[in-house]
């Protein structure tokens, strides 16, 4: 017989607060097409995008974070002492250690909160929640901040034709906390490791570490590019396209929802076609608001989810109570879908 007490958490969790950052400096197509052969008419009707924030030197992975969780913590109405665990979800930090969830939890006045990064892509904002709901419930943690938050500036190759439109900066954030009611359901995660080469990044870091640089991708000027994401396009549009959908109705199954018993919908903001298809393949009701931050905030991987949740609730198109099904998915290739009360 086990002599450990058993933990002692919250009945169920929710969603309590939600901030976002977007970069001052707004960047149209026009501006990318001083770098590729394309059309602002092909970039739209390819992705959906217009404009993407892009940060300046000072609007840093941390200083973004940390706007977007003081919004979200006033927003859930409690204290940054409260928090008692910071996940940060980014692929776009480029110190290996330590973690930038560190710095964030102190610069926010928590009280020695528990602290790491996930790197999960642009799924990592639905594993974060997944995780920060576990905390809640089993009692490690009364409050979790869950952020996503990058600078896929840094990232992305503007002479590549097929990435350099896509990405974007921003930091979203979420509080979740404690509920006497299911807010959360359960969650349909997963990886396909055999597809992880159609998203990744273009060379790693220890090519740069061995000297030889014959092996490293040169510029249009001769001169050596800094490591940026690069994909296979129509393998990727495919797989999220058919795949996702599945996933989708399996985390609207797990929740007990149907199509009809949902108010919006919050799907990663990678493409605008394939939240189209999305939807059509769902068969949502038109009464159903989509999200579609991706037109004026681009790709922003990890905090596309928060940052679209904010923006709808801001603006009046979702309300709180609103019940939504979230939808992450990206480079692994990884996944996660949930349904949620909106805060």
């Amino acid at each position: 017989m086990s002599k450990i007490k058993p933990s002692k958490g919250a009945p169920y969790a929710r969603i309590l607060g939600v901030g976002g950052y977007r970069p001052v400096r707004v960047v149209p197509n026009e501006v990318i097409l001083e770098t590729i052969d394309s059309s602002d008419e092909w970039i739209r009707s390819r992705s959906g995008i217009e404009t993407r924030h892009w940060a300046s030197d000072e609007e840093t992975v941390a200083a973004m974070s940390i706007e977007a969780s003081g919004k979200a913590i006033a927003d859930a109405g409690i204290n940054a002492d409260q928090i008692g665990a910071v996940v940060v979800s980014t692929v776009s930090h480029f110190s290996q250690t330590p973690a930038i969830a560190t710095e964030i939890a102190d610069k926010l006045g928590t009280n020695k909160a528990a602290a790491f990064d996930i790197s999960a892509g642009c799924a990592g904002f639905g594993y974060g929640l997944t995780l920060a709901k576990g905390m809640v419930v089993e009692g490690s943690a009364e409050y979790v901040l869950v952020i996503g938050v990058e600078r896929l500036s840094d990232l992305t190759d503007l002479e590549d034709r097929a990435t350099a439109f896509l990405f974007g900066d921003g930091a979203g954030a979420v509080v979740v906390g404690p509920s006497q009611e299911p807010h959360i359901g359960p969650t349909v995660w997963g990886s396909e490791g055999d597809k992880a080469g159609t998203i990744k990044q273009t060379v790693p870091w220890d090519r740069f570490h061995s000297g030889d640089v014959s092996t490293l991708p040169l510029d249009s000027k001769g001169e050596i590019k800094f490591p940026a994401i690069t994909q296979e396009g129509q393998a990727v549009f495919r797989w999220a396209v058919f795949e996702m959908a599945k996933v989708a109705q399996q985390a609207l199954d797990a929740a007990g929802i149907s199509p009809d018993d949902l108010d919006v919908f919050i799907p990663h903001q990678a493409n605008e076609r394939i939240i189209d298809s999305m939807v059509k393949t769902l068969k949502l009701p038109a009464h159903v608001t989509v999200a579609r931050d991706v037109r004026t905030t681009g790709n922003t991987s990890a905090a596309s989810i928060p940052l679209a949740m904010e923006r709808l609730l801001a603006t009046g198109e979702a309300k709180s109570g609103d019940t939504a099904l979230v939808i992450g998915f990206g480079a692994g290739l990884v996944y996660a879908a949930t349904v949620v009360t909106l805060p």
